[in-house]
């Protein structure tokens, strides 16, 4: 018996064989779950002529497409791997990737044929074959039979590695199980009242090699029998047009996408009526920017996840996003949570501690890590990295990361709390809040700041002023460092490690 995501359409093609399943926005082609069935059937039997196996990894550089999603449920039905690739990467970091997989087969848009190439004579790189999205694919397509493809696939076999970010150090392959992505399918599905409905349309508009993109919306709506429409580039007015002509019900998008639909002209002749519920999920999103889209008659609400977590955890829900703003909100259904001190004992309610989690739909590990592996996975519990803390009715909020806490003259900081602050002086776009070294109080702590004007000593005097109206003495920055952009990696998380590389011993010892 098949029980892995790749029954998920056959599941859907017996069940409502004329349903809209995919769209491809860009290239117009549109698939009922019959149709996709039996493409992904005839690429799966390509694939496995190629030589793709059980257990096999098969690489993935694509643009948002249809075959990007034909790719992922063709390898599935052959008990393979698929391993998504960000795109953004530079290409010894895509060949480092495809080396650490093990990858033998590469599928990538036609776009990327130069990295894939420079990626692929990267030490280590084992791709025998390399198929581009285009006339290669097809054939690889063509070149399959009508038959359908019967594998065994265990619940417990790995379907999907997602690379993580890498902001402290080599990016780490998070093994993601069938069993995994099915119980985030059931998660996001009874996420009442915003769980997703067989009527769902929803538009993968952020980067599919993310978690995010693929994992909130996308397959689960896959899994329900609904409908996901692909959009290789994300341009705010022309997302708008597709939501209204494809009357799309479920929007997920980042924070940055969101800003960027609040300055698109077109948002405010949009009709939202259509859409029961727009998504935040990657990162925080600031209250004024909810309460821009509230005010144009959206239910909005918040996500919290990350790839080992495949990856809906927390939800902030709709009647909540006011009031409770700044949390993450309550566990879906099939998720625990503990917040624990240093020796892994609950912490009071109320209390700062690091956010823990288990469930059928968190990882199986990191691939080739079992020493990163077993220390995050510590006495059942995953350990996130994340400080947080629980009110009284049960809401949870992140404080910060526990790796980026830090401890001056013997008192925690967290920087979150003076980035918000800093956050809400005109003149700061972007803030970044780190700890240096300090002889006198262990560190201390800086402000590294993008402005809207020209940095001056005068308007860094006004910035550490603000902190200090706003904050304890002993939470405001000690100096403020200018510079014209924050650095991030390849897909926009903050690298305050080379923050704290550059300006490490820049900071004074101020009074407190």
């Amino acid at each position: 018996m098949d029980r892995g995501i790749g029954n998920w359409i056959p599941a859907q093609a017996l069940r409502q064989p004329d349903k809209l399943a995919l769209v491809d926005s860009d290239s117009g082609r549109r698939q009922t779950y019959a149709e996709l069935n039996a493409r992904t059937d005839r690429l799966a039997d390509g694939l496995r002529q190629a030589g793709v196996q059980r257990g096999d990894r098969v690489a993935l550089l694509s643009l948002n497409s249809a075959e990007f999603l034909e790719t992922l449920f063709a390898v599935a039905k052959l008990g393979a791997v698929t391993v998504p690739i960000n795109f953004r990467l530079a290409p010894a970091e895509v060949g480092y990737i495809l080396a650490d997989s093990g990858a033998s087969v590469l599928i990538c848009s036609e776009v990327f044929t130069d990295l894939a190439g420079a990626a692929t004579a990267s030490a280590g790189v084992v791709v025998t074959t390399r198929f581009v999205i285009g006339t290669e694919f097809e054939a690889l397509v063509v070149s399959g039979s009508d038959a359908t493809i019967e594998c065994d696939v265990e619940e417990s076999d790995i379907a999907v590695i997602m690379y993580t970010s890498g902001t402290t150090g080599r990016p780490k392959g998070a093994m993601l199980t069938h069993a995994n992505m099915l119980w985030n399918a059931i998660n996001t599905l009874t996420a009442a009242p915003e769980g997703l409905r067989r009527t769902d349309i929803t538009i993968a508009a952020a980067p599919l090699f993310h978690i995010g993109a693929l994992g909130v919306h996308c397959l689960p709506l896959f899994y329900i029998g609904g409908t996901s429409i692909t959009t290789a580039a994300f341009v705010p007015d022309k997302l708008l047009k597709l939501m209204t002509d494809e009357k799309v019900s479920v929007q997920f998008l980042v924070p940055a996408m969101w800003a960027a639909l609040a300055q698109s002209p077109a948002l405010d002749s949009f009709d939202p009526s259509n859409v029961r519920m727009a998504v935040s999920g990657g990162a925080p999103c600031p209250l004024t920017l909810i309460e821009l889209f509230l005010a144009k008659g959206w239910s909005f609400v918040e996500g919290f996840g990350m790839t080992e977590t495949a990856p809906s955890c927390h939800l902030l829900d709709a009647a909540h996003i006011v009031s409770k703003s700044g949390s993450i909100g309550k566990p879906l259904r099939h998720i625990e949570f503990r917040i624990v001190d240093d020796d892994d004992t609950d912490v009071t309610v109320g209390t700062v501690g690091e956010l823990t989690l288990r469930g059928p739909s968190l990882f199986a590990g990191y691939w080739g890590l079992p020493d990163a592996t077993e220390a995050a996975w510590r006495g059942g519990w995953f350990h996130t990295g994340d400080l947080a803390r629980e009110d009284e009715d049960g809401y949870v909020t992140l404080v910060d990361r526990k790796k980026d806490m830090i401890i001056t003259g013997g008192e925690n900081v967290y920087p979150i709390e003076v980035e918000q602050v800093l956050y809400r002086h005109p003149q700061v776009v972007e803030a970044a809040v780190i700890g240096v070294p300090n002889e006198k109080w262990g560190e201390s702590v800086v402000a590294v700041v993008v402005t809207k004007s020209d940095p001056s000593t005068e308007l860094a005097d006004e910035l550490l002023e603000y902190t200090r109206e706003h904050l304890a003495r002993f939470k405001c920055p000690s100096s403020v460092e200018f510079v014209d952009v924050l650095p991030r990696n390849a897909t926009g998380k903050l690298l305050k490690r080379e923050l704290r590389q550059t300006f490490s011993g820049t900071a004074e010892s101020v009074s407190r």
